[in-house]
């Protein structure tokens, strides 16, 4: 488990408005952020960010145990939705600032969509854009989204999923399987282990 700096900020909110697409990722409205995650979900968009040091190494996080949907699991270093008028990757460099405290550059690798019911207390829906980046610096992690963080090696990773699946997230799980089966090159140019 990492041991780094730490902030208290509150950066999300049940109400903010997200942004509703259909399955061409074209905008057909918004809806708060709540009611997208209530029953099976409502298509929305959304990102996960996979962050490398230059070991190699991802960057792992805890959920907080505050969240809605799979409190506590450990997923990818950030994952979260542009906000309505934003663009994604004012998106995603805003949440990275925010919950990890650092500005990794971004490369786009794909999106896709998914459905993942969390108990009977809600869904994601999402269309997803994936993203990897590089950061040699330790986070300053947001407490009120993360409860915990670690570097972790392709290796280990890969046993976590053998032997800790029901720890992870879902999406986590699907994106990582996609990473090394179909974007292995790009992956070995962040982590020369994938």
């Amino acid at each position: 488990m990492g041991a780094s700096t730490t902030k208290t900020e509150i950066v999300s909110s049940e109400t903010e408005a997200l942004i509703l697409v259909n399955e061409r990722d074209e905008p057909v409205g918004h809806l708060d952020k709540s009611a997208c995650h209530n029953g099976a979900g409502v298509l929305h968009r959304a990102f996960s960010l996979f962050i490398f040091n230059a070991k190699g190494e991802l960057l792992l996080q805890q959920r907080a145990a505050n969240k809605r949907l799979w409190p506590n699991f450990w997923s990818n270093s950030c994952c979260s939705h542009p906000r309505q008028g934003e663009s994604m990757e004012l998106a995603v460099e805003r949440r990275q600032q925010q919950e990890l405290g650092l500005n990794a550059e971004l490369t786009y690798l794909y999106k896709f969509q998914y459905q993942a019911a969390f108990q009977d207390i809600g869904s994601e829906n999402e269309l997803c854009s994936v993203y990897l980046g590089r950061s040699d610096r330790e986070p300053t992690i947001n407490t009120t989204e993360i409860s915990a963080w670690r570097w972790i090696s392709p290796a280990e990773l890969n046993e976590m999923f053998v032997k800790e699946p029901a720890s992870l997230t879902p999406w986590f799980k699907m994106e990582w399987q996609t990473l090394r089966q179909n974007h292995h090159q790009e992956l070995v140019g962040f982590s020369p282990g994938a």
